[in-house]
């Protein structure tokens, strides 16, 4: 199995070799070479497996001979079973048709946990193969920051830098990240959006000095391997609801494409997906563009759902070389002048293209509180802000004809308590294993939105660690 970047101009890689890069050298995102498909047979197969094996029967197609499928079936299984659900991933009857489908009883509380948990375990096991140590650096709107440094801490051949937008998280996705003590872990508060986090990450990549000296990896789902580990819960719902005789639909509250993206890649995988319905909240990119072909950058603004709170989603790239029938040139001068101008020219045809396969929805702060009591008062389901948006577009947007639709449940409402209490009166408790979390102490620098300050924090972050290590 071999990837290519979207952008044309980098060597192709197999999936271990993937993982460890992140970031193609040419500023593209790595994408199948030729996509694997699963026969009717094949999804018949994997019914009544449990999840840690469906799991890696979905991905080994996508990992190839890189990582052996004992490897694989071993990293899987060590993932999911601290999760705090004996499913992983229980589907929620929410009314006739209607699903949710939750991702957040892993450690950290969020659908993020499903891919990192596997990722730090595949880090771990390549770079023993290897012999060697990277440098992990992140941008994270909330919720890939703590599953990342959960997946990673302690870890005697990772470092882990993540960035986060200064005061644009909630107070417990903050310290999910900055109260963890381990040694090989450092948190900068960047004084921006999530969006300059992001670019700041990137620049990083694109540094090639910097990249080598580093030996920098990433973990945000512009590494291919974070959305190949997010494709089998898309799997698992279908399988439960009578895939691959029976189509479903799912919508995904989006930020930076990369869970919906994953659905995506479950369809070209040969899954029955009827419809993929894109939930955005007041950050619309990704609404206006599928309503009117509008792909233009407006400022961020905070919402209640602040791991949607984004302008520029990354993986959008992957859907549109796909859409520009895998025309990497055509791909690179597209998203050069999406950077320079603020907007994204996109042919009518391919627009047309992407409004077959995606529909959009947006909802406010407002609509969204709004859903939080009618989920409540409805069903007695409590969902969080962006797990409402989801909800609320499946509602709205759903399949005729009887096709089920699943609304992705992306986190658990105590991460964000004061959205909860606005729209219900009551604050979520946290697990007890987290109940101290608000009084631990934190560590984290506030840095300006500058390349050579991250670079700095980065570099003092490694050098400390580097002298205190043997092999």
């Amino acid at each position: 199995m071999r990837y290519i970047s979207t952008r044309g101009q980098a060597p192709a890689r197999d999936f271990a070799d993937v993982l460890l890069a992140g970031l193609a050298e040419d500023g593209g995102l790595f994408v199948p070479e030729a996509w694997p498909h699963f026969s009717l047979s094949d999804w018949r197969a994997m019914r009544g497996l449990g999840y840690a094996e469906l799991a890696a029967r979905v991905m080994q197609p996508l990992v190839g001979a890189a990582i052996p499928f004992e490897v694989l079936l071993g990293v899987c299984g060590e993932a999911y079973a601290g999760f705090g659900h004996p499913a992983v991933v229980p589907l929620v009857q929410l009314e006739t048709g209607l699903f949710a489908q939750e991702l957040f009883h892993g450690p950290t509380l969020a659908f993020k946990d499903l891919a990192l948990q596997v990722l730090g375990r595949l880090f771990d096991y390549l770079l023993t193969q290897r012999d060697q140590r990277i440098t992990i650096v992140g941008a994270t709107s909330g919720d890939t920051g703590s599953a990342a440094i959960e997946a990673c801490a302690g870890r005697d051949r990772v470092d882990i830098m993540i960035l986060h937008p200064l005061g644009r998280t909630s107070e417990v996705q903050r310290r999910q990240m900055t109260t963890v003590a381990a040694a090989n872990v450092g948190n900068l508060a960047i004084e921006g959006s999530f969006d300059d986090c992001q670019d700041l990450v990137k620049a990083m990549f694109a540094d090639a000095g910097f990249r080598d000296e580093m030996r920098l990896a990433a973990v945000n789902s512009i590494n291919w391997a974070r959305i190949a580990a997010q494709v089998p819960y898309y799997v698992a719902a279908a399988l439960a609801l009578g895939a691959p005789e029976r189509e479903v639909a799912f919508s995904v509250p989006t930020g930076n494409f990369g869970n919906v993206l994953a659905a995506w890649a479950a369809r070209r995988l040969g899954l029955p997906v009827a419809r993929l319905i894109v939930g955005s909240n007041r950050n619309d990119i990704l609404a206006r563009f599928l309503a009117s072909n509008d792909m233009s950058v407006a400022p961020v603004q905070p919402s209640l759902s602040p791991s949607m709170d984004i302008q520029v989603s990354s993986n959008f790239e992957r859907l549109l070389f796909e859409l520009l029938d895998r025309d990497g040139e055509a791909t690179r001068r597209t998203m050069l002048d999406f950077r320079r101008l603020g907007r994204m020219a996109v042919p009518e045809p391919v627009w047309h293209r992407a409004r077959d396969l995606l529909h959009g929805f947006r909802l406010d702060d407002a609509g969204t509180e709004a859903e939080i009591r009618r989920l409540q008062a409805a069903s007695s389901y409590l969902a969080d802000p962006h797990s409402a948006i989801g909800i609320a577009a499946a509602r709205a947007l759903r399949c005729p004809g009887g096709v089920p639709t699943v609304a992705m449940a992306t986190a658990h409402p105590a991460k964000f308590p004061d959205a909860m209490q606005r729209a219900t009166g009551k604050r979520p408790a946290l697990p007890e294993r987290m109940a101290d979390l608000l009084t631990r102490g934190e560590r984290f620098a506030v840095v300006p939105n500058d390349l050579g300050a991250v670079e700095t924090a980065v570099r003092t972050l490694v050098g400390r660690n580097t002298a205190s290590r043997t092999f």
